[in-house]
């Protein structure tokens, strides 16, 4: 990105969202960008948030199609921070943890939930493209 503020919604992620359109939703991830919740240590994003059940080694990771909806699951935070991630951001994140994502939700707090498997997120996202 060459502009010095980042966008912090995807109107295409929104909209396939919306229509839970899952073809919609991979074009979306391939092209566009996704909201990232960071973990925030003495008032610094440290690293990337996920969330777990009790009792169980697995994590879910929980996207968003801007940082409205992120709010709109933790009100009550004070410091809320987030991070934009593209295709590539998501698919290095996917395979790097697979082995402890369990799902993946996107807009969990709705208003247009939906939730994949990270295997089948890695599939959506195709290929890494060649870095030449």
């Amino acid at each position: 990105m060459t502009d010095s503020t980042p966008p912090t919604r995807s109107e295409a992620l929104a909209t396939a969202l919306a229509k839970q359109d899952v073809a919609a939703v991979a074009y979306a991830l391939r092209n566009d960008v996704v909201i990232v919740p960071q973990l925030v240590v003495d008032g610094r994003a440290e690293q990337v948030r996920v969330f777990g059940r009790e009792d169980s080694g697995k994590r879910m990771l929980l996207l968003f199609s801007s940082a409205e909806n992120y709010a709109a699951m933790v009100p009550d935070e004070t410091d809320r921070q987030v991070m934009v991630g593209d295709a590539q951001w998501l698919r290095e994140f996917l395979t790097v943890h697979s082995q402890v994502l369990e799902m993946v939700f996107f807009d969990i707090a709705g208003p247009h939930v939906m939730q994949a498997a990270p295997s089948e997120l890695l599939k959506a996202l195709g290929p890494q493209p060649d870095a030449e």
